[in-house]
């Protein structure tokens, strides 16, 4: 038996609220994916919600819904970055963590899209506190908890002095490869170079 919504005691159907359409997931990462590509295309001060709709194939309104300006997007997009994290290499050695987190490194800093995004935020990070500390979150704390962990292991088979400077020794893990691929800039890494960086920083490692 059915009861009319109209009949005395009967209750009401329940309706969604105006205005509260579900942001579907699909439109988000469009989105995302495209503030990366106006990045890499026109850089973070040219960059325009309107070019980020247009790339990602939506409206403006689409945007604003999910986002409430070009600065809290491109944040939470950087931000985004921090999560997705490096993997923590797992090989038996500190040699062979090393060279396999300087290969996933090396292959994530090369690629196009980061190699010209990564730069303009740093400079837009120097006039902008709120981009300095996400990209600060997103490039320094994500390399720095792979190489502790890496760290930690090779104290524990006793490849590096108990007590060592760990600060010293996370710079020079992640230092000569950043200002290699962030701050020269070449298009590839010269024949061997990740090898022998490998060697120079598990030797010095260990005369920690």
């Amino acid at each position: 038996m059915t009861t009319n919504a109209d009949e005395p005691g009967a209750r009401p159907r329940r309706r969604p609220p105006a205005g509260a359409a579900v942001l579907r997931e699909d439109v988000t990462e469009a989105i995302r994916a495209a503030v990366f590509a106006e990045l890499a295309s026109v850089g973070y001060a040219r960059m325009s919600i309107e070019g980020i709709a247009r790339r990602a194939g939506v409206g403006k309104t689409a945007v604003y819904r999910r986002w409430r300006s070009k600065l809290h997007l491109v944040l939470d997009v950087v931000s985004a970055l921090a999560v997705m994290g490096l993997p923590t290499p797992d090989t038996g050695s500190l040699e062979g963590d090393l060279r396999l987190l300087y290969e996933v490194t090396s292959r994530a800093l090369r690629h196009p899209v980061a190699s010209q995004v990564i730069p303009d935020l740093q400079a837009e990070a120097a006039r902008n506190p709120d981009i300095a500390e996400a990209m600060q979150k997103a490039l320094r704390d994500g390399q720095e908890g792979v190489a502790s962990t890496i760290l930690a292991a090779a104290e524990k088979r006793g490849e590096i002095r108990a007590g060592a400077d760990r600060q010293l020794a996370l710079d020079l893990i992640s230092g000569p490869l950043y200002w290699r691929s962030v701050v020269i800039r070449g298009p590839k890494l010269p024949k061997g170079y990740l090898a022998s960086l490998t060697r120079a920083t598990t030797e010095a490692l260990r005369a920690l």
